[in-house]
């Protein structure tokens, strides 16, 4: 069976230790997109040498930056083939700004494995902490796994986040490079599924598809540079649902939407008639 809930649920991943650098840093803001405004001076601190601001979204790859083989999802309990998973949902709670370089070691557990009928979602809860044992971020993130439900499992909750009904505070629209995919997949995410045409259309696509985890640092990006005048730091948590996919050379719009210590988003494609790309996002607002 390749999913089994009684042994996959509370089992703990290995334990992982890395460090990253401050060219590791700029290295995923370019991936992301960042520089495009050279001669501004609050886009160019993404790219400092030595001491870059650090996005929230970073925490998500620091672990597996230098990974160069494709991921494998063959957890205690759960053994599933690559090519029929997608990321389901990401959330990030920071500790405290990240620093543009630093050792940490980060333990996991499955959280939940919930059964939808045709597919499966497993969810990995995440806490982080640096050398000194002070927290950095903790994470939650699910993954979907078409075709691998049906295994007597509950089927979980449906939560949703509801946007306001009156006209969005912002509006910004994202360009996607055509190699955007080629380009975050060096950060650590090796899936075929974002490079290979073959391996796409093997899954099912017309061609690869942006990393789901490049859609939402480009969001959280944006919003950040739009809504917090440039100010990573002011970013307390960054949570999303993966709605749709994005294929590379589209365009994401974010609408956005200011409430009392948060910020709400949507995003969508605006060349697929608005289809949808992430969904129920919130960014929480630091307190100072």
């Amino acid at each position: 069976m390749p999913i089994d809930p009684k042994i996959a649920i509370g089992a703990e991943l290995p334990t992982l230790e890395f460090a990253w650098t401050a060219s590791d840093v700029q290295h995923y803001h370019l991936a992301l997109g960042a520089g495009s405004r050279p001669l501004d001076e609050k886009e160019l601190c993404y790219l400092t040498d030595r001491t870059p601001q650090v996005l929230p979204t970073f925490a998500t790859v620091a672990a597996n930056f230098h990974a160069v083989d494709a991921p494998q999802v063959s957890f205690p309990g759960v053994d599933i083939d690559l090519a029929k998973v997608v990321h389901g949902s990401q959330e990030v709670t920071m500790h405290r700004p990240l620093p543009p370089e630093g050792k940490a070691r980060t333990t996991t557990r499955i959280a939940e494995v919930w059964d939808k009928g045709k597919a499966a979602v497993i969810v990995q809860e995440s806490a982080t902490t640096g050398v000194d044992g002070a927290p950095l971020w903790t994470s939650r993130s699910s993954i979907f796994a078409r075709g691998e439900g049906g295994f007597g499992g509950e089927r979980g909750p449906s939560q949703s986040v509801e946007l306001p009904d009156r006209p969005s505070d912002a509006e910004v629209d994202i360009p996607v490079l055509p190699q955007q995919a080629l380009m975050y997949r060096m950060c650590g995410d090796r899936n075929p599924l974002h490079s290979d045409p073959q391996f796409a259309a093997a899954a099912g696509f017309p061609a690869p598809i942006l990393h789901g985890l490049c859609t939402y640092g480009m969001v959280c990006k944006a919003v950040v540079d739009t809504m917090l005048d440039s100010d990573a730091s002011l970013v307390a948590g960054f949570r999303a649902r993966f709605a749709g996919v994005v294929f590379p050379g589209e365009t994401l719009r974010a609408r956005i939407w200011k409430e009392p210590g948060l910020l709400l988003i949507s995003a969508t494609v605006p060349e697929r008639d608005h289809a949808p790309a992430l969904a129920d996002v919130v960014l929480t607002i630091a307190e100072r």
